[in-house]
């Protein structure tokens, strides 16, 4: 396997470079009659080893060792700052704080707190019936112990309300109800102090602990342990494949070390944050998965770069110059478009999306910088030992051929190119095939099924799902506030009672100038009928204010906000992403291109998501239970995080492009280079990231493993299908019109626009050219066959 399966050609491999064009080795005269790149005298200030060096360069690389001892001493203060940060995450965070539902919840827990009950204890009392005077007498027991408990409100049973909907429909199990008080953190203390000792054989019954408290509990404490698993299983198959990309052990630990810090990094930036707002503990996912990914990423386009600069016979520092001039300013790009696409989850006001929004900016730009600072700093201090290690050679015989990968790449580009209509519309079918059960989407909210099956409180939540009236969870609770009769209480009940959707009226509980009522939906929680009942129960007349909550109203409110604030987002993402394109690219058409194959390439993750998470297809395989929908916010988060990795590998492949196009003025052959030089690193780095994001799909939280393995599939086909296929195809197609922008805005890129490409170097002076200097510029050849393969030929 040669360098990135391929992606790296070796010291210009088969390849006469020239300045500034694609694998530029940054030392020595061009092959082509080029000027010496380091010639004259640099304008940034010096050059070292035939290459100039730039005031960054010099920052970096001025004293390595003080870099990374106090790169080493923040990431011990981070490694303290953010220890304990698990525990300070919440699990919620789906609701809209400013919606109604929010504003009736808060009410009735303070008005009301029984009406909100988030603990229950399910009492089986085997072959007796619930009713028997033995089992009465212990549910008292248990019931008045529980009421005593600090922190415990609200306590109400079928025993002492007589409620059927607390009762089996067998009449071998019931329930008791509680209110835990206090935030989430408080009421999770308070389930540590108190199931150890509710929890088991009482007397004649079994008593087992649910309720929403314990299912966000259990969920919480199951992600951390699945996040350390996922993390023993991510680092050394990641690190194997690194080894296996480099070949160098040496090299291969440089990536592990820039994603450790920005993991760490970003773990104690999410401390701190949780002193001022509220963040979610499946941030803490997204921190491994993109600080180890996108660590990986940067690094190798980096380590890759600077190895590629000594083989060409640079001097380390220089080799430092070339690579942070060209690789460093992708990277740069790339992290911003990558944070750009996250950030857009600010808009929204859930703070579990928020909390992505967070967690990802931070490990972005710690990777970043982390790339950018530090491992310069660490090539500078090893120089060619970079390569020391090669555990390859165990397994190879004779002498590798570092251009065979390569090519390979190249010529599946012509091929491509070839058939570009071909090839784009057949991929672009296929793709909007695979995307296709996204149609069918139900949107509902995570509940027990989201745990394991063997989970304590999702086998309460299934007894009672399977067992009782109505659905669990299922209540939906009107406020009403100003002041009533008891006769208008009463009628305003009838009226609800009518209507179609409800199974029963309870109350009205009245107290003061405020009265609550429950109301019980015929169906599932979140169904359709329950969203229809919430609607119809805000449009009922009163002749008082009223307000609705429960689980359906919480997720219809949730959805409304989503779909206000998505307009926003996706805006948000796309202009943005087609301003960097421009400033990369200098093209009108390519950021155009960029953002519709970016959507394209996340199609077959929607229809995955649908067609195995909400319809339950390989539920067995994967070990998860189907709820039947998709979490509203998490098709959100995923389009977000995959649109910022897609583009990620887009700039990685655009830049070296646009680098080869402006040195040669050959769309095709730009095209054709650009794929032969990135298509085995992107393919390798996607391949890495999946591995990382797979690592997390092991969770058993069943949205945690949608967003692991979902994010995998997209990583992998944009790497593999988009970027191989359907770029190359669609370029083709567009042909030098690709590279078209308006006077204005060509001015405007030529002024404040980056590439990866190196500036010229000075000329020399007329009269100290040689007359085997004096040449006159190549023509750009034709875009026709016999011309390729005498570019081939020649190189």
């Amino acid at each position: 396997m040669s360098e990135v399966d391929g992606a790296d050609d070796g010291p210009a491999a088969g390849r006469g470079e020239r300045p500034g064009g694609g694998g530029d080795t940054g030392a020595g005269p061009a092959s082509d009659g080029g000027t010496d790149r380091g010639a004259g005298t640099a304008s940034d200030g010096g050059t070292e080893g035939g290459a100039r060096l730039g005031g960054w360069t010099r920052f970096v690389t001025a004293r390595p060792r003080l870099s990374l001892l106090v790169a080493l001493l923040l990431t011990a203060l981070a490694v303290v700052a953010g220890s304990g940060v698990a525990d300070r995450l919440g699990s919620g965070g789906w609701e809209d704080p400013a919606a109604q539902s929010t504003y009736a919840t808060e009410a009735l827990e303070r008005e009301f707190p029984a009406s909100q009950p988030n603990l229950l204890l399910l009492l089986d009392a085997g072959e007796a019936s619930v009713d028997d005077p033995a089992v009465a007498a212990e549910a008292g027991r248990i019931a008045a112990r529980l009421a005593a408990e600090d922190g415990v409100t609200g306590v109400g049973s079928y025993w002492r309300s007589g409620s059927p909907a607390l009762k089996a429909h067998d009449g071998h199990e019931a329930l008791i109800a509680a209110r835990l008080t206090g935030d989430e953190t408080a009421a999770a203390d308070t389930l540590d102090r108190l199931a150890p000792s509710f929890r088991g054989r009482s007397g004649p019954v079994e008593v087992a602990v649910g309720g929403p408290v314990a299912v966000r509990h259990e969920m919480q404490t199951t992600i951390k342990e699945d996040l350390t698993r996922a993390e023993m299983i991510a680092l050394p198959v990641t690190l194997l494949l690194l080894v296996m990309v480099f070949g160098s052990a040496v090299a291969a630990l440089l990536p592990l070390g820039v994603g450790i810090i920005a993991i760490l990094g970003t773990n104690a930036v999410l401390r701190g944050l949780t002193e001022v707002t509220d963040v979610s503990v499946f941030a803490m996912n997204l921190t491994t998965a993109l600080g180890l990914g996108l660590a990986i990423d940067y690094a190798l386009f980096i380590v890759r770069r600077f190895r590629e600069e000594l083989a060409g016979g640079a001097v380390p520092r220089a080799a430092i110059g070339v690579t942070l001039r060209t690789a460093g300013r992708t990277v740069l790009f790339s992290s911003l478009t990558v944070a750009v696409s996250l950030a857009a989850m600010l808009v929204f006001p859930q703070y579990f999306l928020r909390s992505f929004a967070y967690a990802g900016i931070a490990v972005v730009l710690l990777a970043a910088a982390a790339a950018l600072i530090l491992l310069p700093a660490a090539l500078m201090l090893l120089g060619d030992r970079v390569n020391s290690l090669d555990l390859r050679r165990l397994f190879r015989r004779g002498k590798p051929d570092p251009a065979e990968g390569g090519a390979v790449w190249g010529r599946t580009a012509l091929l491509v190119m070839r058939r570009a209509p071909l090839f784009a519309v057949a991929t672009t079918a296929g793709l909007v095939v695979l995307g296709l059960p996204f149609l069918g989407v139900k949107f509902g909210t995570a509940d027990d099924r989201q745990l394991p099956s063997g989970a304590e409180s999702h086998i309460v939540q299934q007894h009672i799902r399977d067992g009782f009236p109505g659905s669990p969870g299922g209540t939906l609770e009107v406020l009403a506030e100003g002041g009533a009769t008891a006769t208008e209480y009463a009628r305003y009940r009838e009226r609800i009672a009518a209507l179609p959707e409800v199974l029963r009226v309870d109350g009205p509980l009245v107290k003061g100038d405020a009265a609550y009522f429950s109301v019980l939906p015929k169906g599932e929680a979140v169904d359709e009928g329950a969203q229809r009942l919430v609607g119809e129960l805000r449009a009922a007349k009163a002749p008082f204010d009223t307000s609705v909550t429960g689980t359906a109203a919480v997720l219809v409110d949730s959805k409304h906000a989503i779909a206000d604030r998505l307009p926003w987002a996706v805006a948000f993402i796309a202009v943005v992403t087609l301003f960097l394109v421009f400033l990369l690219t200098g093209s009108v058409l390519i950021p155009v291109q960029a953002v519709l194959l970016n959507a394209l390439s996340l199609t077959a993750m929607f229809g995955a998501v649908v067609w195995v998470f909400q319809d339950g297809h390989l539920s067995g395989l994967l070990d998860f239970t189907s709820s039947g929908s998709i979490e509203t916010t998490l098709p959100v988060l995923m389009f977000c995080v995959a649109f910022g990795l897609s583009m990620d590998y887009g700039v990685f492949l655009l830049s070296r492009i646009k680098e080869e196009y402006d040195s040669t003025g050959d769309h095709r052959e730009a095209v054709r280079f650009g794929l032969q030089r990135t298509g085995g690193l992107i393919t390798a780095a996607a391949v890495i990231l999946a591995v990382v994001m797979v690592a997390i799909g092991t969770s058993r939280v069943a949205n945690t493993k949608m967003l692991g393995l979902g994010v995998a599939l997209a990583v992998l086909m944009d790497a593999m299908v988009v970027r191989s296929l359907l770029v190359p195809a669609v370029m083709r197609l567009t042909g030098t019109a690709t590279w078209w922008a308006p006077g204005p805005l060509r001015r405007f890129h030529d002024r404040f626009g980056l590439s990866e490409a190196e500036p010229p170097a000075p000329a020399p002076a007329p009269d100290t050219l040689s007359e085997a200097e004096r040449v006159p510029a190549a023509e750009p050849e034709p875009d026709t066959e016999p011309a390729r393969d005498t570019a081939e030929a020649r190189r």
